[in-house]
């Protein structure tokens, strides 16, 4: 069995990352790998053989990663490849709509995935992404949204290739860490991309740890030891400062790149410390591990390119999103009370800004209407009963501006 890897259009659109060129084709597209026996018979001529396969599907971002051929029993040697050259209209369709639009990366999967799907719905996004497609359309809106490691955002965000996106700052830090490396004056070079505001979700640190019952006491003792992380830039950045290392020196520490379960390198002696995420701890405790330093307080935001395509499409749903994050903080309290406790009342609750007060017909009585924040909302209701209040109602707020 054989990987077959997609190659890179040349041509300088940006929508090459997402899909490769491709002609209109009913319903499939067909790969192709052209191989050559490497054991031959003596006196016998070397051959070659065309491998074929025809997907039933569309091509999408997760099969341009790597597509596994099925070749015939013969020790195989890869020489040569072509690229898919065929796909169903509705793959064409999708490409050719994203003219026009803003690009919005989100995380495809992951625990930033469901919170900003949330968030889109509040902030009236409305969309429907097709069965293992990695963009979907926005109805109400010019933006389509593009579906990707969360990892990856802050590279697209950052290149020019999408507009906006969410994603974990810990993973704009880590791209912004290993752009600096590549530069000899890393304090001169300017972050990559924008961040709009936090979203209040995915809140973590990225810490380095160790063996709960092992000798290391201080992020010191692991210098010139080996650390495990997928955080690499960020690891090497973190220890060449310890090490008093200038930009582009060469570490006493090894840093080992680690693509998943992180927390198991200490114990299968892969590495004497790590540096990964904590969220609640209960993974870190589980694998015998503590925590002897932070690299990076992390939380999800929104970040916008340098150059976005549509500064106004930007500045709306920065908008929408910024009042939907707003109303998840507030409630709304309305309760009627005699003006004469006016004043005692709205101490309690004196609003964002100010109290709604509207008068009843009931003499000398009124009905306040205030944001309150959430977590406060228990010891106001019963400030404001002790005040006189009645009819005490808390709504939801969806979203606010």
């Amino acid at each position: 069995m054989w990987l077959m890897h997609p190659a890179t259009d040349p041509s300088p659109n940006r929508l090459t990352n997402f899909y490769q060129p491709i002609t209109n084709r009913p319903s499939a597209c067909t790969w192709v790998q052209t191989c050559v026996t490497s054991k031959v018979p003596r006196g016998r001529s070397r051959s070659t053989k065309k491998v074929t396969r025809t997907e039933p599907n569309i091509i999408t971002p997760e099969q341009n990663g790597s597509v596994e051929l099925n070749l015939p029993p013969q020790d195989l040697n890869l020489t040569s490849y072509e690229y898919p050259i065929e796909s169903s209209p509705l793959a064409m369709d999708l490409v050719n709509s994203l003219e026009g639009r803003l690009l919005f990366a989100v995380p495809k999967k992951g625990r930033l995935n469901a919170a900003a799907l949330n968030l889109l719905e509040g902030a009236d996004v409305q969309f429907r992404r097709e069965n293992r497609l990695d963009i979907a359309l926005v109805k109400n809106l010019p933006i389509a949204l593009i579906f990707l490691p969360a990892a990856d955002i802050p590279t697209f965000v950052g290149e020019g290739q999408v507009d906006l996106g969410i994603t974990g700052w810990d993973q704009v830090q880590e791209h912004d860490a290993g752009v600096r490396a590549s530069h000899s004056d890393p304090e001169s070079v300017p972050a990559s991309c924008e961040v709009v505001m936090e979203l209040g979700f995915g809140s973590c640190k990225l810490q380095v740890q160790v063996p709960e019952k092992g000798q290391y006491a201080a992020t010191q003792d692991l210098v010139g030891k080996s650390i495990g992380t997928s955080f690499v830039n960020l690891a090497r950045q973190h220890f060449a400062k310890l090490e008093g290392v200038p930009a582009g020196g060469k570490l006493q520490t090894k840093i080992v790149e680690l693509s998943g379960s992180v927390e198991a390198a200490c114990a299968l002696g892969v590495a004497d410390g790590i540096v990964d995420l904590v969220e609640s701890g209960e993974t870190m405790r589980a694998a015998g591990l503590k925590a002897i330093d932070t690299v990076v307080d992390s939380t999800a935001v929104l970040i916008k390119s340098r150059q976005p395509s549509n500064l106004k499409t930007v500045d709306l749903i920065a908008s929408r999103i910024r009042g939907v994050i707003t109303a998840q903080k507030f409630v709304l309290c309305q309760y009627n009370i005699e003006r004469s406790r006016l004043a005692e009342a709205t101490r309690i609750t004196p609003g964002k800004r100010a109290a709604t007060i509207t008068s009843l017909d009931a003499e000398g009585w009124v009905a306040v209407s205030s944001m309150v924040e959430k977590k406060k909302i228990a010891l106001v209701m019963d400030d404001l009963e002790s005040v006189g209040a009645h009819d005490i109602l808390v709504l939801d707020i969806h979203n606010t501006r």
